[in-house]
């Protein structure tokens, strides 16, 4: 038995996609992306004879299959991701399980741009939301969702804060999440939201892009401390943003000596969305950090390679070979290339690919990369301000010669096998 397809005329394609992706910020989108997110199926692996075996149009199609196979590599973990997973889904079941009422610590998601920190959280999320639903199955069985009506049962939302944030902006961005109406004013839709989020018992809330409140306007002050309300809801809130410490988010804020966590104080009464503000106690986040890949420590470099390691194996390119991304000068140069900056290095090797296939080399090489720009692709929704937008390391040229002998930087993880071995 081969990898080979087996010749039909059967229209249906199925690594395509069918009609738009999900849109997340809606609870229909995130369901449907929370249930196929690990479902995409590669290419086969198959060889240059078994590929020239095939007709004309299966070549075309497993061409094309290869294509999707590359833009669609499964999100693998590191180091750096572990920890920020492991601390959201801690606090999301510590949080869930609470019977008292009042505010639950919330969490802030910090890194720079294409760090991975909206799939890291998003990732994090679904594996809870995964658990609770099952947890719920087995308690209120029927109770789940009743079709035709209002309250579907909504365990985890998540928005993206508007460029122009203001309370309004904020309450409508989180009522879309469900669907419902927008009241006129801000009273009536601050009271929907909290409706919402109880009626849907809601678990968890992310808001991303939430550093593109640069708090110079009084509309970006009114609508933190919204957000910071919003913890009174027995909702865990995770806020997602770029350089969160030097963006004035945590203006007013102090670290807790004794917990190390950001405590904000109160908001003045007079100035509250919510009535009962002057009865609640401080709220409390954690930070944590999501960095690129460290290349100064043993530990950082071989950390990068497993990283590399795992691209590869899900590389369907013809003359790939064991090694090819981490062995000889091209981790240095994949890291030269990228900072270590989990995006960048996917989309480097995303069009890497594109090009090897294209130029029928089958293969990367530093000389291939070297004539591949990364290119970030549609960044309208994307807020250069804010940092989302991070700065591209210029093409860095392979070196003219191979250096001989092992690198020593990686003598522990084998020498380069013969591309056509």
């Amino acid at each position: 038995m081969t990898g080979r397809p087996v010749e039909d005329e059967n229209p249906i394609v199925p690594f395509l996609r069918i009609g738009p992706p999900p849109d997340r910020t809606r609870w229909e989108g995130w369901q449907q992306w929370r249930q196929i997110r690990d479902t995409f199926v590669p290419a086969p692996r198959l060889s240059l004879q078994e590929y020239a075996d095939l007709s004309p149009k299966r070549r075309g199609l497993h061409d094309l299959h290869r294509t999707a196979s590359h833009v669609n590599m499964r999100l693998q973990e590191t180091p750096m991701s572990m920890r920020v997973s492991n601390l959201m889904r801690g606090r999301l079941e510590n949080n869930a399980v609470k019977f008292m009422p009042g505010t639950r610590d919330g969490l802030m998601v910090n890194g720079g741009g294409f760090q991975g920190k909206t799939e890291t959280a998003c990732s994090a999320a679904a594996i809870f939301e995964d658990l609770w639903r099952s947890i719920h199955r087995q308690v209120l069985p029927g109770q789940l969702q009743l079709p035709g009506t209002r309250d579907v049962f909504v365990p985890v939302g998540y928005c993206r804060l508007p460029v122009r944030a203001t309370p309004k902006a904020l309450c409508k961005t989180i009522l879309d999440i469900y669907g419902d109406p927008h009241p006129n004013n801000l009273d009536d839709l601050i009271r929907s939201v909290r409706d919402a989020v109880r009626d849907h018992n809601t678990t968890a809330l992310l808001i991303d892009d939430v550093t593109r409140l640069r708090l110079h306007r009084g509309d970006d002050q009114d609508t933190l401390d919204l957000i910071r309300e919003l913890m009174d809801l027995n909702v865990t809130l995770v806020l997602i943003g770029v350089d969160i410490p030097n963006s004035g988010l945590l203006r007013g804020a102090y670290i807790d000596p004794r917990t190390k966590q950001w405590v904000f104080p109160d908001v003045k009464r007079g100035k509250s969305h919510n009535e009962a503000a002057s009865t609640q106690t401080e709220r409390r986040f954690d930070m944590v950090d999501l960095d690129p890949f460290d290349y100064t420590t043993p530990a950082g470099i071989t950390a990068f390679l497993e990283h590399l390691a795992g691209i590869e194996d899900q590389l369907r390119l013809f003359r790939s070979f064991d090694g090819m991304l981490t062995t000889g000068e091209m981790p240095e140069y994949l890291y030269r290339r990228t900072h270590g900056i989990v995006g960048l290095l996917r989309r480097l090797i995303e069009d890497g690919c594109t090009e090897a296939i294209t130029s029928r080399e089958e293969r990367l090489t530093p000389e291939l990369l070297a004539r591949t720009s990364i290119r970030l692709g549609n960044l309208a929704d994307l807020d250069p301000e804010a940092g989302e937008v991070p700065e591209i390391p210029p093409n860095v040229q392979p070196p003219k010669k191979p250096r001989r002998g092992r690198n020593t930087a990686f003598d522990d993880h084998g020498k380069q096998r013969a591309a056509d071995g």
